[in-house]
């Protein structure tokens, strides 16, 4: 049956074969540009060119295959420690800390903060990784020359080679930012550098991990909000999850699903950190120790942190001057004259005027 042409909104025309061939949009009809080279066609396949999958997953309910993650927390939470831990148990085929084994497997891992030498293989031995199955990003060779990889335009190639790993089921990219070219506060550059991301995961076949930070002077907002950059880190990936550390230096840290896209968006484990001999080794290296369940939303989870004091004041003094400016702009000697709470002041200036009204 030949394909029919559809007239849409505009004048367009489309070309609609029929089932059996691939439909496809071609708002140019087949045509050439100025150049004279073809104009780039649309494709588009009815829903019965693909089959139903349910999603497959490394890590049930927290790390999926084909899909971007995130794992997001403030310094000092053990963020690297406990990407190597999860590296550590699909290598060798252990247990998560939720009791379910996995089938073991190759790991790829990034870092362009930290030496594999001193930190990241020692982390890797004392969690008890199968160093035969952890493989490292070294760097690039290119006209002969070596140079460090950088995520932004090495995709390709890390592409190419890792498709020579037998059984690759995790990568881990740290930090996940360096993969933005432009300004990762933006949300069009954001997205756009993150797909290459996106499509390793899905092209491997693997769940891909992406470090990240939390913003500073953030505790208290949505959990989401409180990534590092644009909003679109958050939005692009499938999972994201966060490292929470107590403002009680007695708890133990926190490992907590703040969203997901595929699968429940709530609860997280407890963990503690602690430095572990290595085998083989004289010395030691900082490992996870899994800890209890956790219940309960991310916001909740996450209210352990220590509260962000400087984050409210500003958002208190922000209140402040938007009720002093309400009715319009005021002179600067004006504005002086008004009386300011003292909560505001600098420390000096509570102090005077503490002295004044003891005078």
């Amino acid at each position: 049956m030949p394909p029919r042409i559809i007239i849409g909104r505009g004048g367009t025309p489309f070309t609609v074969l029929e089932d059996g061939a691939v439909p496809h949009v071609n708002g140019t009809n087949g045509s050439t540009g100025k150049s004279g080279k073809a104009a780039p066609s649309v494709t588009i396949l009815p829903a019965t060119a693909y089959t139903a999958q349910r999603v497959r997953w490394l890590w049930d309910n927290w790390l999926a295959l084909g899909k971007l993650h995130l794992l997001a927390g403030a310094p000092g939470t053990g963020k690297t420690t406990l990407a190597v831990s999860i590296a550590a148990t699909v290598s060798a085929g252990a247990r998560w800390p939720d009791g379910m084994a996995t089938e073991a497997g190759d790991v790829l891992i990034w870092s362009g903060e930290d030496s594999v030498a001193d930190t990241l293989l020692p982390r890797l031995l004392v969690a008890g990784g199968n160093p035969r199955r952890v493989h490292f990003v070294d760097g690039v060779r290119e006209h002969g020359r070596g140079r460090p990889f950088d995520p932004a335009i090495d995709m390709p190639a890390l592409v190419a080679e890792a498709r020579l790993l037998p059984s690759l089921r995790l990568i881990v990219l740290d930090p996940v930012v360096a993969a933005v070219a432009g300004d990762s506060h933006k949300n069009t550059e954001t997205r756009r550098g993150l797909q290459p991301v996106v499509d390793l995961a899905g092209q491997l076949d693997c769940a891909l991990l992406g470090i990240t930070h939390l913003s500073k002077n953030t505790s208290g907002r949505e959990p989401l909000e409180r990534v590092a950059g644009s909003i679109a880190f958050g939005a692009v990936a499938r999972g994201v999850l966060a490292t929470v550390k107590a403002a009680d230096t007695e708890e133990p840290r926190r490992l907590v699903r703040a969203k997901s896209n595929i699968g429940p968006d709530s609860g997280g484990f407890s963990y503690v950190l602690f430095g572990a001999l290595v085998p083989g080794h004289d010395f030691t290296a900082q490992r996870i120790d899994w800890g209890a369940a956790l219940e309960g939303s991310a916001r909740e989870l996450m209210a352990v942190e220590q509260e962000d004091m400087a984050g409210e004041a500003m958002e208190d003094a922000e209140t402040f001057l938007l009720d002093t400016l309400k009715d319009g702009p005021l002179r600067p000697a004006i504005l002086r004259r008004r009386p300011v709470p003292t909560e505001f002041m600098a420390d000096g200036q509570q102090r005077e005027k503490a002295a004044r009204h003891q005078g």
